[in-house]
């Protein structure tokens, strides 16, 4: 089999539209969720969020292209473009048509439909724009990075909910690794911040209602967890063969070892631990390496009473005999939940933190819920030599994928 190889990565979030702002923020456990000052929230139950601010848009594409693409696709395509400038991908060393694009949205663009929908309730169906449909569905940030780049191989949009971007660079290493592909664009991007949305979460009693502090809203895996924090960004990693990489010439910044995906099949929202555990010993097992290999697991963990403790279950029965060595975090804490775009940034993080030797901590976790026993990263960061992380995403319909990711 082919080694998969990551040689560069884009990040738009709450906390840092580029990757050294993230690590930075993330490192010392630095909330990026705030008070959402857009009046449209004022009436709701949550007012809060992991917003992207001072987004330079037209840094990365022109005024014209940003006024017409909604704003996920916005972010799909600034990541993209950060991963392949690291990736210091030239014209030359690579095959266009070897190239692929795998990143999805789990909601796509819900700014764009709910704005025409307004222009077309009234004032009607003359002022509905010809660009809605193009910019609303999921699968247009993939499209848009591929026209902008020249990558011409194959083209999909995962959509799994919260999963969406482990699947897609799952499958993007899977395609790579089997000869498919010598080089993918992958991840995904949202950008939720919406009041519409906001109103459906809450109706679900999902999200955190903690609107007097907002920075200790997120608190994953404690006992005074009462939700998630929506967030919004994108996260794209550039994965090359690593042979390829190398005759190019390109840094290699951490390689993907292995990938699960499984489903409950049980319940659209309540999550079943056999699942997501089944995830992490197939992406375990095709690593080839030993659960007790692994140091450090970037939880999935949404701050959801439910959601928090199914994971700890399922990370008690692949870890279960070295439970004390392999320390866990949620970094959701700080960044929010950005929902289709989440597995990718949880990844980044992951090699961040293999690279720097620094295990990012869960913030906010001063009273961990005893029924999510695990060996926490408490409110600070802790050194370590570990050389193998795992990641974890999860998303309604049952949705689980799990990526193990090797230092270089």
């Amino acid at each position: 089999m082919r080694k998969v190889v990551v040689t560069g990565y884009g990040i738009i979030s709450p906390s840092g539209n580029d990757v050294e702002t993230l690590w930075k923020n993330v490192s010392t456990g630095t909330s990026g969720v705030k008070k959402l000052e857009d009046p449209a929230f004022a009436e709701g139950a949550v007012q809060i969020g992991g917003k992207v601010e001072n987004f330079p848009a037209e840094a990365y594409m022109g005024a014209k292209d940003a006024r017409k693409y909604d704003l996920y696709i916005q972010y799909a395509y600034a990541a993209a473009k950060q991963a392949i400038d690291m990736g210091n991908l030239s014209g030359e060393g690579w095959d266009a048509e070897r190239a692929g694009v795998y990143v999805g949205s789990g909601v796509g663009g819900i700014e764009t439909i709910m704005r025409n929908h307004e222009a077309f309730l009234t004032k009607g169906s003359r002022r509905v724009s010809p660009f809605m449909v193009p910019m609303m569905i999921s699968n247009m940030a993939a499209g848009v990075i591929a026209i902008k780049t020249g990558f011409k191989g194959a083209n999909y949009a995962p959509v799994s909910a919260c999963a969406t971007a482990n699947t897609a660079i799952g499958e993007a290493f899977l395609s790579i690794r089997h000869g498919y592909a010598d080089m993918m664009l992958a991840g995904g991007a949202d950008a939720g911040i919406h009041p519409f949305l906001f109103a459906g979460f809450s109706s679900m009693k999902a999200l955190s209602t903690n609107n007097d502090h907002p920075a200790q809203a997120s608190r994953p895996f404690d006992r005074d967890r009462d939700g998630f924090v929506m967030g919004e960004g994108a996260a794209v990693l550039l994965l090359e063969d690593m042979e390829h990489a190398q005759k190019r010439g390109a840094k290699i910044l951490g390689e993907v070892v292995g990938y699960g995906a499984t489903c409950d099949a049980a319940h659209i929202t309540s999550p079943d631990f056999q699942g997501a555990a089944r995830a992490m010993n197939i992406a375990i097992k095709q690593a080839g390496i030993a659960p007790c290999e692994i140091g450090y697991v970037n939880a999935h963990a949404t701050g959801t009473k439910e959601g928090d403790k199914s994971e700890s279950k399922a990370i008690r029965e692949v870890f279960r005999d070295c439970l004390d060595t392999v320390r866990v975090s949620a970094t959701k804490s700080m960044t929010g939940h950005l929902f289709g775009a989440a597995g990718g940034i949880e990844g980044i993080i992951s090699l961040l933190a293999l690279q720097h030797g620094l295990l990012p901590p869960t913030i906010n976790l001063d009273n961990p819920d005893e029924e999510c026993g695990l060996n926490h990263i408490c409110n600070t960061a802790v050194k370590s030599d570990t050389t193998l992380a795992l990641s974890n995403a999860f998303g309604f319909g049952g949705h689980n994928a799990s990526l193990v990711f090797r230092k270089y």
